[in-house]
């Protein structure tokens, strides 16, 4: 072997050029015109010894500014909760992260029935009457119940608040652009719900509402209003929830009477890796159960009457018919929503609400931290204090001049909204869990104060 990484050795190389009939490596390059073609070594810094280079890599990797050593106030649908070390250990068995899709429920029992606990939490999670057993993510689950609606419906207009995240509507719009699906936003008032006059005037006609349950900016909305105008018009309601522990505090969705809630579960043990991966779901009502996308696992019985657990209503799946599928979504996100039913399992009916409290909790305690240190600026709470563990400052002179500023007072909070709401040029969402603690809390509130008068002046 010639190189350290290729296994090669020089008589494969001239076995395997022989075998093409070539005489030499240079030849394969040959219709490379000679003008462009490299002479020489690349200019490059030599070559490191494995220690050395494992050093400077860890340098560089220092230079990045990650969750684990950086004080972290960022939301906007990816969040940082606690998870006992026992989750990481329990998803390396090789049983679960080799588990492939469960086809043959002889010998895949442990696996459906991982999923069937999971369709089981999440329904008492949001109220609903099923739910399916995962999908990649949030945006793709909330896209996949708009179209359930209008295959339900029989009509083809999707009514989307645009207090729903930015990136979501975005999903949303690439899948329906070439269905013959239109989909309006509708706005937001001055508390952050949404606008009831624009929801009124879009609705009629509509397959389905799609609003957020907290919203993008953290707001928690009382939903009835929304149902109701949907309903009466004739529209399913779909909750798009980014941040399923607010659920075991407030209300659930079901109890509002939506059909359809399509969540992402990242913040319940999955690591915010802020590209994936992440962990969809649908839980919906049982009149949407034939349309649903995605895998069911229900329990069967057989000849002998003893139970399992099976795939059902499998006609929902790609490989049955591709143009009669509910959905071409040929997979879920089961070792995520394994890690998912392991923290719920962990943090158990007390503990959930009690850590949703905390979170609660600890993200009022910062805003009024934040407007304590900058009373004398003109930094204020854009929509109030109905909020759940992320809220909306506004009033800055610069966002992005402030933002950066934290960053280099050691940082990594804000994110600024005009990008996707010009209209909050001087806003930036703010996220507190129970991960910030009271020290980093007081740490930012005085940052904020300091660089929102920087920027000032």
């Amino acid at each position: 072997m010639t190189h350290r990484y290729i296994p090669n050795t020089g008589e494969d190389v001239r076995r395997m050029l022989a075998a093409i009939g070539v005489g030499s490596i240079d030849d394969l390059f040959e219709p490379v015109p000679s003008g462009v073609r490299l002479r020489g070594d690349l200019k490059i810094p030599a070559a490191m010894s494995e220690p050395d280079l494992m050093r400077h890599l860890q340098d560089l990797a220092c230079e990045n500014a990650d969750c684990g050593r950086a004080a972290v106030f960022l939301g906007a649908g990816v969040y940082r909760h606690f998870a006992p070390a026992f989750i990481d250990q329990m998803l390396l068995r090789s049983e679960f992260y080799t588990a492939y899709t469960p086809y043959q429920p002889e010998i895949a029992q442990g696996t459906l029935q991982a999923i069937f606990e999971f369709q089981t939490m999440v329904c008492q999670l949001t109220g609903m009457d099923l739910a399916n057993a995962s999908m990649y993510d949030g945006s793709t689950a909330t896209t996949e119940a708009a179209l359930m609606a209008t295959r339900l419906t029989h009509r083809d207009r999707v009514v989307v608040a645009r207090s729903v995240h930015p990136q979501y509507r975005q999903v949303l719009k690439t899948y329906t652009q070439n269905l013959g699906i239109s989909i309006v936003e509708i706005g937001y008032g001055p508390d952050g719900n949404v606008d009831g006059g624009a929801l009124a005037a879009a609705v009629g006609g509509a397959a389905a509402v799609v609003f957020q349950y907290p919203n993008y900016f953290g707001v928690v909305e009382d939903p009835r209003p929304i149902v109701a105008a949907a309903h009466e018009a004739g529209a399913l309601v779909v909750a798009a929830v980014t941040e399923p522990l607010a659920l075991a505090l407030v209300q659930p969705p079901g109890a509002f009477g939506v059909d359809v809630v399509a969540a992402e579960m990242q913040s319940f043990g999955i690591p915010p890796s802020y590209g994936g991966p992440y962990c969809g779901v649908i839980a919906a009502t049982e009149k949407c159960m034939r349309q649903m996308p995605g895998r069911l696992v229900g329990v069967a019985k057989d000849t002998q009457g003893r139970s399992g657990f099976v795939l059902t209503l499998s006609t929902r799946e790609q490989h049955i018919r591709r143009e009669k599928a509910t959905s071409n979504i040929c997979t879920n996100s089961g070792l995520m929503a394994l890690c998912a039913s392991m923290f719920m399992a962990a943090y158990g009916k007390r503990g959930l609400p009690a850590l949703a409290r905390l979170n609660f909790d600890k993200a009022h305690h910062a805003l009024q931290k934040i407007m304590a240190a900058a009373a004398t600026s003109s930094v204020r709470p854009r929509f109030g204090d109905r909020f759940f563990n992320e809220f909306v400052l506004g009033g800055f002179a610069d966002v992005e001049a402030v933002q950066k500023g934290l960053l280099e007072d050691g940082f990594v909070a804000g994110v600024p909204l005009g990008r996707d709401y010009p209209e909050l040029g001087d806003s930036m969402l703010l996220c507190v869990t129970e991960m910030n603690p009271a020290a980093q809390i007081e740490g930012l509130a005085s940052a904020i104060a300091n660089r929102a008068a920087t920027a000032r002046t």
